[in-house]
């Protein structure tokens, strides 16, 4: 009989492995030595150690799943319980219970990470519905619709959720899409229908502005086609394609009637050119009147040199302004000289200022008599009081006093 510590093989061949439980056979061997015998049942043994170690390779460094790891060892286990091999059998007993820990351990992480993952799809996924439903009442379309693109994308990038929650959440989306595309095709709607009408308004702009194009009634004309341009604009845009070209006839137009009367207002300024001239020299000699020493020669000269200026006639009209406003300085400052000359000789005003600058003087005479009786008898604050009357007194009587002396009082 030969045995080892895990099994033995007795005079008929039966072979044995020990466990906890006790001897059980394990095979039987005729055709060698018992020590032969045991070396086939330990390679046995060995074989199932090798599956072993491989499982639990697996089970440590691969994403190998709980339920294909826990059919591999319930495999194993049924192998080792009645494996026909001689070996410490309950040792590896003791790794696949160790395996199981680590497939339940593994199942338990895998749980969490999926409620985890389950957590954080919603609550990305709400709040791409929430931006969506923001976003469904914006009218920055370009931008909103780019927006809600991307973000069909992020929703297809996560994970689905419970069937309920998932279908609540994507019916939420796709309304607020919905919603934001019937808005911006509504807009688009109206503004299509916008531009067609300031299309159809420009052309009878257009219209208008050809049939004036040829007209010589200057004044009217150009105040029309200035009204016709506050119109154009009022009216809104048309269709891009349309813009351009409506703008370009109704800008033509305009240039006939306004090279027309350029070129009639140029002829006639040339022809006005002699008279800029010579009220250009009136201008010099309006000039010449000042500073004005004689009020009533001043003004005689003046309206003497103003008939003149009318039998000339007109002058090209850029000189216009600058002529007739060189012309009204002169005449400002003939009324200023002949304004002052008035208050300074009218008799009633310089009565006035004479009475005044009298009464003042009263007043002020009698507040320093009181004055000095307040310190005589010893009151100062009384004294001190008149004094402050007496300061403002005396400043209207120099002001009254130089009023009479300019109506030479």
């Amino acid at each position: 009989m030969s045995s080892d510590p895990w099994g033995r093989v007795d005079e008929d061949g039966t072979v044995y492995v020990r466990t906890a439980e006790g001897e059980r056979v394990v095979g039987s061997w005729q055709a060698g030595s018992p020590d032969e015998a045991l070396s086939y049942f330990r390679r046995k043994y060995d074989g199932l150690v090798v599956e072993i170690d491989l499982l639990e390779r697996r089970v440590r460094t691969t994403d190998l799943a709980p339920k294909d790891a826990e059919t591999a060892v319930g495999h194993l286990r049924e192998q080792v319980v009645d494996a026909h091999a001689v070996g410490d059998l309950d040792a590896l007993v003791k790794r696949l219970d160790a395996l199981t820990e680590q497939v339940a351990v593994r199942r338990e992480e895998r749980k969490q990470a999926r409620v985890r993952a389950h957590d954080e799809a919603r609550v990305g996924k709400e709040s791409i519905v929430a931006e969506a439903e923001e976003l469904a009442e914006s009218q920055s379309w370009r931008q909103a619709g780019e927006r809600l693109r991307e973000l069909v994308d992020a929703w297809k990038a996560l994970p689905r959720l419970d069937r309920r929650t998932d279908d609540e959440l994507w019916h939420r989306f796709s309304h607020a899409r919905s919603a934001f595309s019937k808005r911006r095709k509504a807009h688009f709607a109206s503004l299509d229908a916008q531009r067609e009408q300031a299309r159809v308004t420009k052309e009878k702009l257009i219209a208008e502005a050809e049939a004036l194009q040829e007209s010589s009634d200057w004044g009217p004309t150009a105040q029309r086609y200035r009204d016709l341009m506050a119109e154009w604009k009022a009216a809104g845009r048309a269709q891009r394609d349309a813009e351009d070209d409506l703008w370009a006839r109704f800008r033509a137009a305009q240039d006939v009637f306004f090279a027309a009367r350029s070129g009639v207002f140029a002829e006639r300024d040339a022809a006005l050119k002699d008279n800029q001239t010579a009220k250009e020299a009136l201008a010099d000699e309006a000039e010449a009147l000042l500073p004005i020493s004689d009020v009533k020669a001043a003004r005689a000269a003046f309206l003497a040199l103003g008939e003149r200026w009318e039998d000339l006639g007109h002058v090209p009209r850029d000189a216009r302004p600058r002529l007739e406003g060189r012309l009204a300085a002169v005449d400002r400052a003939i009324r200023d000289a002949e304004e002052a000359e008035w208050r300074r000789t009218n008799p009633e005003a310089r009565a006035r200022a004479t009475g005044l600058a009298g009464q003042l003087q009263d007043a002020v005479e009698k507040l320093e008599g009181e004055i000095a009786k307040a310190r005589a008898a010893g009151n100062e604050a009384k004294a001190g009081k008149l004094e402050k009357d007496l300061a403002g007194r005396r400043m209207l009587l120099e002001q009254a006093q130089k009023s009479a002396q300019e109506f030479g009082g």
